[in-house]
């Protein structure tokens, strides 16, 4: 029988509990969560979403990502304006405040990154980013 750390899937789920634990304490002080910062960083990339993008995208039940919202709107950080393509719509966009708080917390993810893979080399750091990047490209949708 193989140990559990043999399997590829628990090590990564462990990995991912370890790296929410790390990015949930850092931004503790803000009242957010790592939930808030993945909405935050994925209307860095675009010029607003629909919150069934959002969903869809981040993998968020749809009734999360109103909440999640609702919160990061109370901050200014995002808003929800009236879609250019359906007047009936509203999409989420990044404000100004928004865009500080992602600046001012950078440093603070490259150091989570750093004491999870703390182990590796930089060589080794940036293959096993390219290899996750190219799984969750296949694998997540």
């Amino acid at each position: 029988m193989r140990g559990l750390h043999a399997d590829t899937g628990y090590l990564l789920y462990r990995l991912g509990l370890r790296s929410g634990q790390l990015f949930n304490s850092f931004l503790q002080e803000s009242g957010l969560r790592l939930r808030h910062y993945a909405v935050l960083r994925f209307l860095a990339t675009t010029p607003g979403a629909l919150q069934r993008e959002l969903s869809a995208s981040l993998g968020y039940d749809p009734s999360a990502i109103v909440g999640l919202v609702d919160d990061l709107e109370k901050l200014g950080f995002a808003e929800r304006r009236p879609s250019p393509d359906d007047r009936r719509s509203r999409i989420i966009v990044l404000t100004e405040g928004g865009r500080a708080f992602l600046r001012d917390t950078d440093e603070a993810g490259q150091r989570v990154t750093v004491e999870l893979v703390g182990p590796l080399d930089h060589g080794e750091r940036e293959q096993l980013h390219a290899l996750l990047q190219r799984v969750a490209e296949s694998g997540l949708g």
